[in-house]
């Protein structure tokens, strides 16, 4: 199952819903065809007259330009995040460390690592600690997510595993997905992770990717997250959704545009 069923949260006031999930919100742009009209583009949606995101995901080269428009439109506070190791996820990491200085040479604020899931899937976790101590390495001080590709992962246990793989070799955040896969964010993945970070002794966040298009979904994960971890780690700082098509349901929804969950995916 790709997205949490909208039943359980059908009868639910949407427009709170929807204020509370938009500060939580890393609007992305990761396609290979996105130019810098792209990019301003989406970093004018980032600023919404509901209210900001907390971060633009782009890639590398977009960066410093990301930085540039933020600034001149008036939100600089509006966080600029990159990938490295994306989408692949290779297990080279002389690799990732030299894209990660790249990154935060071009001005990246926060950094979303994939991990070589191909080889802890060959039973390789080495490979898992070594790219994310480059990146933590290369990052220093910056924020670092860490994409576990959890739909490709599949097994409760490894996705557990990886987790804490990341965790122990210095991830701030969890991040279930990549996007560019056929499964990608799950309910059933959400809760591992969220009970593997309940159990870690340092601050954990957790970010949702992949496949989060509705309002109802996103209030669906923010149940997990709050019955596991509490409604204090409902915050930027802890909690994000990646999304490309989040954005536009959650201002129609506070626009008025849609009052009530419609049924079906």
């Amino acid at each position: 199952m790709n997205a949490p069923d909208s039943a359980a949260i059908a009868s639910a006031d949407l427009a709170n819903l929807a204020r509370r999930t938009l500060p939580l919100l890393d609007l992305t742009s990761l396609n290979e065809q996105d130019t810098p009209v792209c990019i301003r583009s989406l970093c004018e949606r980032a600023a919404t007259r509901f209210g900001k995101v907390a971060a633009v995901c782009v890639y590398p080269e977009h960066v410093h330009g990301a930085r540039v428009h933020l600034a001149a439109i008036g939100s600089p506070e509006i966080r600029v995040a990159t990938v490295v190791n994306f989408p692949d996820g290779s297990a080279d990491p002389e690799r990732i460390k030299r894209e990660t200085w790249r990154a935060v040479s071009a001005g990246a604020e926060e950094i979303d690592l994939v991990i070589p899931w191909r080889s802890l899937l060959a039973g390789d976790s080495v490979a898992v600690s070594a790219a994310v101590d480059a990146a933590r390495t290369a990052c220093i001080s910056l924020p670092l997510k860490v994409i576990l590709e959890t739909g490709e992962l599949k097994d409760p246990a490894l996705i557990r595993h990886a987790g804490q793989l990341a965790i122990d070799a210095g991830a701030d955040f969890l991040k279930t997905s990549t996007g560019k896969v056929p499964i990608n964010a799950t309910p059933d993945a959400a809760r591992v992770l969220c009970e593997l970070i309940r159990e870690q002794a340092r601050p954990v966040g957790l970010k949702i990717a992949g496949g989060v298009r509705r309002t109802e979904d996103a209030g669906a994960y923010l149940a997990i997250i709050e019955h596991t971890l509490g409604a204090a780690f409902i915050h930027p700082a802890r909690c994000r959704f990646g999304s490309s098509a989040l954005l536009d349901d959650l201002q129609n929804v506070l626009s008025g545009q849609r009052q009530q969950a419609r049924g079906g995916y």
